[in-house]
């Protein structure tokens, strides 16, 4: 069986290592999955844009997406680094596990975005009326519904990555959702 392997900084295009200098500045490291994308010429840098566009969503709206899909795809990698991003940007670990779970009963709009990402990425965007008016009535607009399903694809490319390559998770591992709920 083919092993994918993380390509180093030696490795890459030049344009490559100059982003992983950036990164390594910004980060403190050059993460397994945004390497591993630096075996494209251009897919690295494409990436970065993609995540550091401007959106609608403010950072726990973007984690509770990021968390909902990483856990749709079983993306281990991704579940782990949001795990610690969204412990950074104020949630609990209580309510991470919950997030991934598709909810959020701490916080009703933050509920209305976690069952409405949920619900998008399992019916592939085929949401019943109802389903829609939900996420409206929380307080969400068309311009949000977009940037969720910008959000939405940028996390179902790294989680694919991943769950093609299976490199290294590189973040501390977040708890399993499964055996979580078993206790």
């Amino acid at each position: 069986m083919k092993t994918f392997q993380v390509p180093t900084k030696a490795e890459v295009s030049a344009d490559n290592q100059i982003i992983f200098d950036k990164l390594k500045d910004s980060l403190g490291f050059v993460p397994n999955l945004y390497a591993y994308y630096g075996k494209n010429d251009t897919a690295l840098n494409d990436y970065l844009q993609l995540q550091n566009r401007k959106t609608t969503l403010s950072k726990r709206e973007k984690e509770i997406v990021n968390l909902v899909v990483s856990q749709y795809n079983d993306c281990y990698y991704c579940q782990s680094a949001h795990t610690v991003i969204a412990g950074l940007n104020g949630f609990t670990p209580d309510q991470i596990l919950e997030v991934r779970g598709g909810s959020a009963s701490f916080d009703a709009k933050l509920n209305a975005l976690a069952k409405f990402t949920l619900s998008t990425i399992s019916n592939k965007g085929k949401l019943s009326q109802q389903d829609k008016l939900d996420f409206l009535e929380a307080g969400f607009n068309e311009s949000n519904l977009i940037d969720v399903v910008i959000a939405i694809g940028d996390k179902v490319m790294s989680n694919f990555i991943h769950n093609l390559a299976q490199f290294e998770v590189d973040f501390p591992t977040a708890p399993k959702l499964e055996a979580t709920l078993a206790s």
